[in-house]
């Protein structure tokens, strides 16, 4: 099944006058233009390395990675490693402190069809170009995707424990998440964790675009040499691994945001009548409460003016996309469904990279972002479960885009992986 690796980290140098806090950044699908713009101000910064800028960024990139070699900024790890990384963090509302405890390694790259790796959501394809051409042309992994894997038997945490006690790195980020870093480099050790997982299949969670990059790379190679052994460095990817069984694991719902309808308010209304149950709402800011642990439930927010809507059960089994049944009872499939498709003419395909259509965490700014005029109308949804997600990819099946945020998101700067020849032998060796 699942094939891992140690490997050998590039670093920053700890020599550096700058604190690894000011050097971390936001994974490029989550960082604002605010906070951009802020971290472009520091040259050391890794939003450098993940989210260039500029008309030729990829190479950019490239050449400023090598400059940071070669004058030490970062420097390889001498040994391969398991690299623990653990995240502290509180939710509103709530005064238990969660961990999410996890460990970040080089996974092999599998494509889809042998079905070790499995996928729960689409992707947007413009997205996957820009991770493809950066990875291309720096031969790094800038930062690590999110996969599951399920061990109820919790064989690694002891280890991971243990570890977690003498760490490299200690930072708050932007999140007001603690993230702790550290490194097992016992050979014994680092065996158990690549046994433990040789049986398992991975969930990937979170980082499907970047996970593409390197399929895509890896397919690519793989037809231009005919001598392939499948132990190449372009076979790999970056990878945090945690325990699904963790109840720590936390899915944050993911809200649409419309920048304008193709008809009258009116008219849209009208027409969710024909498929939903509709209630006036007078508080906005209740809307997220009001469909908790309801099936086929929504918030709308549009125009100033609040509504629940709930799927009448009768119009489900109207659903005639071809997905297995554990993707038509998802609360975003029958939002894309009936709302997308059937109410305003968007269909399924065009949805993945439809320009008027973006994507809001925050319950909250989904209420302002109307208000200001910044987007037409709103649809708040419900989480989904660690559950959903499985039996999602147990089926074979995706979900909608943008359809889970796994709280909390890794930080990018930590450590970066690379693909070269001579930098990643090392660690393959050492496994092999």
């Amino acid at each position: 099944m699942a094939e891992i690796l140690p490997l050998r980290a590039w670093r920053y140098n700890d020599n550096l006058s700058t604190s690894i806090e000011q050097l971390t950044s936001p994974l490029f699908d989550v960082v604002s233009d605010k906070q951009r713009e802020a971290l472009y101000q520091d040259p050391l910064n890794s939003i450098h390395l993940s989210v260039p800028r500029g008309e030729h960024a990829a190479q950019d990139a490239a050449r400023l990675l090598q400059e940071w070699k070669e004058k030490g900024i970062i420097l390889q790890d001498g040994l391969p490693g398991i690299y623990v990384y653990y995240q502290y963090f509180r939710l509103p509302g709530n005064d238990k402190e969660f961990v999410r405890k996890g460990f970040i390694c080089n996974i092999k790259a599998y494509d889809w069809h042998e079905k070790v790796l499995l996928r729960h959501e689409n992707t947007i394809p413009s997205a996957v170009n820009d991770r493809i051409e950066l990875l291309e042309e720096t031969l790094l992994n800038v930062s690590p995707t999110h996969g599951l894997y399920t061990d109820p038997e919790y064989v690694l945490e002891p280890y991971m424990d243990e570890s977690i006690r003498t760490p490299i790195y200690e930072t708050e980020d932007y999140q007001g998440v603690r993230d702790v870093l550290a490194v097992i480099h016992d050979h014994e050790v680092i065996k158990l964790f690549l046994q433990t997982l040789a049986d398992k299949k991975i969930l990937l969670a979170d980082g499907h675009h970047r996970y593409e990059g390197s399929l895509f790379y890896r397919r690519k190679m793989m037809a231009q040499h005919s001598d392939h052994t499948g132990l190449e460095p372009y076979n790999y990817h970056l990878m945090y691994l945690t325990n699904s069984e963790h109840d720590d694991l936390r899915i944050l719902p993911t809200h649409r945001l419309l920048k304008s309808l193709p008809m009258p308010d009116e008219e849209f209304l009208e027409r969710l009548k024909e498929y939903f149950i509709i209630l006036p709402k007078e508080d906005p800011y209740e809307l997220n409460e009001v469909i908790v642990g309801k099936l086929w439930a929504f918030g709308l927010y549009l125009n100033g003016n609040a509504y629940k809507l709930r799927l009448k059960p009768e119009v489900h089994q109207l659903i005639d996309w071809n997905f297995p049944e554990e993707v038509k009872q998802l609360d975003l499939t029958v939002m894309h469904y009936f709302i997308f498709e059937k109410i305003l003419g968007i269909f399924r395909q065009e949805q993945r990279d439809y320009k008027g259509l973006s994507y809001e965490r925050n319950f909250t700014a989904c209420i302002r972002k109307v208000d200001k005029g910044e987007a037409h109308l709103a649809l708040i949804t419900n989480e989904i479960s660690m559950e959903q997600v499985k039996r999602v990819c147990n089926s074979g099946a995706v979900m909608p885009q943008k359809s889970t945020f796994f709280y909390p998101k890794v930080i990018c700067g930590f450590l970066f992986s690379s693909i070269k020849e001579d930098e990643f032998t090392t660690a393959a060796a050492a496994c092999l």
